[in-house]
């Protein structure tokens, strides 16, 4: 979480400071913030062990299994961030427009080979992340994979899992384009934010 203080210029932007919480969720979080910085992309965030770990989806997620999403990781952010949706100001890092694109709870997916269920602590750390998501816009099974060679190394593939929820012929990134806290529009959350200054 150094690194996400370190980046930020808290009397700038209204982006929650890294503050310790005894608040813990009973149910895991996840959050996917469509952010239109220096690029568009889609941030996933899972919320494993008191923190958001992080990973930038340039195309966002998809619906499709046969569909491979390449996932940068980012910088781990606090818990609160789940709840960020404005405008960070175009002088300090990640400058643009964030909306909440989607949010719920997850569980984990993965299990050892006698069958028991691996924790999301463990499956981060192997590389090998398999949850179920309870959004409003993205339901069932995905598989984050860290690739460990080649010239992607270190990057991580986000991929739907072929259940009931797999849908190869919809594309929420494109049909589903306003906030599922507030309805709004980028565009909308960009124009009331500049309104508020």
């Amino acid at each position: 979480m150094k690194s996400y203080n370190e980046k930020r210029d808290f009397s700038k932007t209204k982006e929650p400071r890294d503050e310790p919480s005894k608040k813990k969720n009973e149910t895991p979080i996840f959050v996917i913030q469509k952010h239109e910085a220096t690029n568009l992309h889609y941030d996933f965030r899972l919320e494993i062990d008191g923190t958001l770990k992080s990973w930038s989806v340039p195309k966002g997620p998809s619906t499709d299994p046969s569909v491979k999403r390449m996932a940068i990781p980012t910088e781990d952010h606090p818990i609160a961030y789940a709840d960020f949706e404005g405008t960070i100001p175009k002088e300090e890092y990640g400058g643009g427009t964030v909306m909440i694109w989607d949010k719920g709870t997850i569980e984990s997916n993965k299990h050892d080979d006698k069958g028991n269920l691996i924790s999301l602590e463990e499956s981060f750390k192997a590389g090998s992340i398999e949850i179920i998501l309870h959004g409003k816009k993205l339901k069932g099974g995905y598989n984050l994979v860290e690739m460990k060679g080649g010239k992607m190394k270190g990057n991580w593939l986000l991929i739907k899992q072929d259940d009931e929820e797999a849908d190869a012929r919809r594309n929420p990134v494109s049909t589903q384009d306003k906030s599922v806290v507030t309805g709004r529009s980028m565009k909308q959350i960009a124009k009331e934010d500049q309104n508020q200054e």
